[in-house]
């Protein structure tokens, strides 16, 4: 198959045909094209919140989790780029049956996230542009913990959703990008990427810095003044949403992250 064939190459450290026809299956994976500046082989790609502008004549194979498995055939795509949960179980074993070579991205870290952007670029015909992101990629990092580093770390509770309850585990990327800004994630022990969790577990674990995605998701907090957060007054919003899509862009959302929770007494 296709697909082994590549796994062989890279294996061996031998250059891989570049892919021509690219379907995205994730806005991160469809914004790293972008940054690689490969999006004129990108043919198709599953839409999910607003695409860039420099997108907007791509074909669309579906909306996140509801891929369309005829439009996608259709396009004849030589690469799909996919994200684990951005198609259903049963869609991702059909799309590896068809034998289309299947890039999976799945970066618990930002350093391993920097490394997806040299191993697509590879793949793509961008190989130099990958590498070239990945190095700055990793400098920025570098910079950012030598800034921000903390002792001991601030512990901080990032909140997914109020109704119910959800945070991040220790292996979701956004937990580390916590760690780069001199923070802990309070739940760092949950191996889910998404775990869900009870207002008492919070409460346990005294956060001093509570996120969220806006003011309202927040609110419900203030019923508990003893929380260090409550009572420090930082119950904040998170500074940039790209934390949520792995990307380079994710650099300039840490470096955001990093600054607000340096304010955090």
């Amino acid at each position: 198959m296709r697909w082994l064939l590549g796994a062989c190459l890279l294996a061996l450290g031998l250059p891989l045909a570049a892919a021509e026809r690219v379907v995205s299956l994730a806005p991160s994976m469809s914004e790293i094209m972008l940054e690689l500046g490969a999006e004129a082989r990108l043919v198709g790609m599953l839409d999910g919140g607003e695409r860039p502008p420099e997108l907007a004549g791509v074909a669309s194979v579906g909306r996140y989790g509801q891929l369309e498995l005829e439009t996608l055939l259709a396009l004849r795509p030589d690469l799909l780029l996919l994200w684990p949960d951005s198609v259903p179980q049963a869609q991702r074993a059909q799309l590896e049956s068809f034998g289309i070579p299947l890039y999976v991205g799945e970066p618990h870290d930002l350093e391993e996230l920097a490394g997806q952007f040299a191993e697509i670029g590879a793949r793509v015909g961008h190989g130099e542009r990958g590498r070239q992101l990945r190095d700055e990629f990793l400098q920025g990092l570098a910079e950012l913990r030598r800034q921000y580093r903390r002792e001991p770390p601030l512990a901080v509770f990032y909140q997914v959703w109020h109704q119910p309850l959800y945070s991040i585990g220790g292996r979701q990327i956004i937990a580390d990008a916590l760690a780069v800004c001199g923070a802990r994630n309070i739940f760092a022990d949950l191996q889910l990427p998404a775990p869900q969790v009870s207002v008492e577990a919070v409460l346990s674990r005294a956060p001093q810095v509570i996120l969220a995605g806006s003011e309202e998701e927040l609110q419900h907090w203030r019923a508990w003044p003893q929380l260090p957060a409550v009572r420090l007054r930082q119950l904040w919003v998170v500074p940039d949403k790209g934390l949520e899509r792995p990307s380079f862009q994710m650099l300039a959302a840490t470096e955001k992250l990093c600054a607000l929770l340096a304010r955090a007494r």
